[in-house]
């Protein structure tokens, strides 16, 4: 596990997250900054958005955005135009902007780099798990990305805005049948916490060397995606449940 940040906030260590998910039968990942490299691509987006509105408003629009992380781009876009430009804006209007936000973004996200370990760690855990994707982008644009990625057959499901994540969370606990103690959420804003603390999910943050902590106290968190196959003081903590299971059984005889 690695030293706390610059932030100055404690990581938890990995074998109290252990005692709460050993094995988990799903995991859900938020997409970017979690899985993929294009969290400065969407605040650029932001910044040419409201660029014609002045420095002043940039920085509040880009504040309120980093603070909300993980929260749909429609919802930010109708909050900054009624808090900082007093524009109550209408239905067509939200829409226009929304659609030049996606034109920004989408051919960089489909084209950025994965976070490190990434695409091997999702290869590694694909097998005996349900993967999941958990994002605030819009549901159709997020599954033309992965797709574009090549990135889809990783998935059991690929889900954005406008449903709020923990509803999507609790949908497929629902299907699935399986306790949120036995899953995991891996996200990089507080937006992915606090879904996870209200569905009951397990949380481990991403956050990146050069980003500041967002997470609470105690809060457990890696710096890439190699740190979650290779927890240096947790013994294989993915190992697949079926392999758990043998290995405890033989325990058990000894």
């Amino acid at each position: 596990m690695r030293q706390p940040n610059a932030g100055g906030l404690r990581v938890i260590s990995l074998r109290t997250w252990r005692s709460n998910v050993i094995f988990p039968q799903i995991i859900f990942f938020d997409f970017d900054g979690v899985l993929v490299e294009s969290v400065e691509i969407k605040n650029h987006a932001f910044r040419k958005l409201y660029a014609e509105h002045g420095e002043n408003v940039v920085e509040k629009v880009l504040a309120h955005h980093m603070e909300h992380g993980g929260i749909s781009r429609v919802v930010k876009i109708r909050h900054c135009h009624l808090a900082f430009l007093g524009i109550d804006l209408t239905d067509e209007g939200l829409s226009k902007l929304a659609a030049q936000f996606a034109e920004a973004v989408e051919e960089l996200v489909s084209a950025c780099p994965a976070v490190k370990g990434a695409i091997e760690m999702l290869t590694a855990l694909r097998a005996g798990r349900r993967l999941y994707i958990v994002s605030g982008t819009p549901e159709c644009e997020l599954k033309r990305i992965v797709a574009r990625r090549g990135m889809t057959s990783y998935f059991h499901g690929v889900f954005g805005s406008p449903r709020r994540k923990e509803e999507i969370i609790e949908a497929v606990l629902a299907r699935h049948g399986v306790a949120p103690s036995d899953t995991l959420f891996v996200g990089d804003a507080m937006t992915d916490y606090w879904a996870a603390q209200n569905s009951g999910v397990p949380f481990v943050g991403r956050v990146a060397p050069s980003w500041p902590n967002p997470f609470p106290l105690g809060t457990a968190v890696i710096a890439d995606m190699t740190e979650l196959l290779a927890f240096p003081d947790v013994e294989q903590p993915l190992r697949r449940p079926k392999e758990a299971k043998s290995e405890r059984i033989k325990a058990n005889k000894a």
